[in-house]
Order: C-alpha cells, then sequence, then structure tokens
C-alpha cells in the first residue's frame, strides 16, 4: 500500500484532535472511492504507516467510521472495511429517494440568486467534463465524479434542516460505494448529463413537484445499471 502524506499537525496545539479527524478524512475518502475495497482488513500497523499517523488517532477514526457503518469492528478480528451488501442496495435507493426528495422540496422553496449561480456553473462544469478518462472505455475521471457529487449537494444545501443534509450525505456515500464498485468497463447509452440538465431547470424554475420526480427516476436508473454491472461482473454476491 503507498503511504499517504503527512498529516498535518495542528495550529492550536490539539495535536490528536486534528490528527485523528484528518486521518478520519482520508479513511473516509479512500472507502467511499472504493481505495480501500470492501472487506479489505484495516491492521492498525499497516494504517498507521500508510497514513503516518500514531495508533491512538487511528484508533479514534475507526471509531467513527465503525458508528457510520462504513467500518466493522470485531473483538478477535479487529477493523475491516463494510462489506456491501446488495439485498440492500434496493432499500438504500428508495430511502435516498424519500429522504433527498423532502430536502430537495424544502431547498427549492428557500432558493435564491446565489443557489440558482452555483448550479449553473455545476451544470456548465459538467458539460465541459468528459465523464471516463479514455474515449473507448470506462476509466473514471475523478473530477466529473467531484463535480457530480458537488451537483447533487448543492441541490439540496438550501434545505434548513441540517440534520436532514448530514443525513443525505452519509446515503450519497453509501451509494457511491455501490458505483465505484460495479463501475463498468463499457459506456451506457445513457445521457447522465441530459437527466442532470432536467433536474436543474425544473428546480430553478420552481417547479419541486417535476424536480423531485425527475431525481427519483435519476437515482432508480443509476441503482438498476449499477446492480446490472455487479451481477455481469460477479461482485453482487
Amino acid at each position: 500500500m503507498a503511504r499517504k502524506p503527512p498529516l498535518p499537525p495542528s495550529a492550536n496545539g490539539s495535536v490528536g484532535t486534528t490528527r485523528a479527524s484528518a486521518v478520519y478524512a482520508q479513511l473516509r475518502a479512500d472507502i467511499t472511492h472504493g481505495i480501500l475495497e470492501p472487506g479489505s482488513k484495516l491492521r492498525v500497523e499497516a494504517m498507521c504507516h500508510r497514513y503516518d499517523v500514531g495508533a491512538s488517532p487511528l484508533r479514534e477514526a475507526l471509531s467513527r467510521l465503525s458508528s457510520e457503518g462504513l467500518v466493522d469492528r470485531t473483538e478477535q478480528r479487529g477493523f475491516n472495511v463494510a462489506a456491501l451488501k446488495w439485498d440492500e442496495l434496493p432499500i438504500l435507493t428508495n430511502s435516498r429517494a424519500q429522504i433527498e426528495s423532502l430536502a430537495l422540496r424544502e431547498s427549492i422553496n428557500a432558493r435564491d440568486t446565489g443557489w440558482e449561480h452555483e448550479l449553473v456553473l455545476l451544470v456548465h462544469q459538467l458539460a465541459r467534463t468528459p465523464r471516463s478518462l479514455a474515449p473507448d472505455k470506462y476509466i473514471p475521471n475523478p473530477e466529473w465524479e467531484a463535480l457530480h457529487r458537488e451537483f447533487h449537494k448543492v441541490l439540496l444545501v438550501r434545505c434548513p434542516s441540517r440534520w436532514m443534509r448530514s443525513f443525505c450525505a452519509n446515503l450519497a456515500d453509501e451509494a457511491y460505494r455501490f458505483r465505484q464498485v460495479a463501475a463498468g468497463q463499457n459506456f451506457s447509452s445513457r445521457n447522465e448529463h441530459a437527466e442532470h440538465v432536467a433536474i436543474f431547470e425544473a428546480a430553478i424554475a420552481g417547479n419541486a413537484d417535476e424536480a423531485v420526480k425527475l431525481l427519483v427516476k435519476h437515482y432508480t436508473r443509476t441503482a438498476t445499471l449499477v446492480a446490472s454491472q455487479a451481477k455481469e461482473g460477479g461482485r453482487s454476491n
């Protein structure tokens, strides 16, 4: 495993807290991006070397991730990246659709010109950024992935409930793990950008019913495609 850059020291002297937060963020990103694969062992010594951090902040970070369901912890076996349960994908998709539908309605109700401008820029950037790094096969483009996640985040950002936004973000991370593991090697005929544009146009027009309908359809299509790709790759068990 490649060693990560050293974690930054604290600016206020709280070195332990800062390093635990930093390694938590790095571990969380590596798990949700599929760099640390589902089911893989998270040996404390190896992880300390990988992230250049001591055992105490690492264990604190692992405990936080365990409470979020991204890491499994057992007394005898230590820590593992939580396995993906493919029979839960429809439940996850349905939960995400229900919660984000509520959040999107509230975000649209509280919309302003700043929110609209953010979405306009993101849609423009997504249109100019290729989905894949290769023209003939699917190689995930990190820039597109970051813009895609930001687009869905900004759609909900005007929702006044921070608890609802946080729950939506956790569900999005779980869905992203499934997408990364099941990513196909070939392009589908799906036009994701057109789906994003349709959601965007309905949202900034204040048409909450249409925006919610399109968002739910978007997530349902994604889940169906992800399940199909996983089955084809023999990774859905």
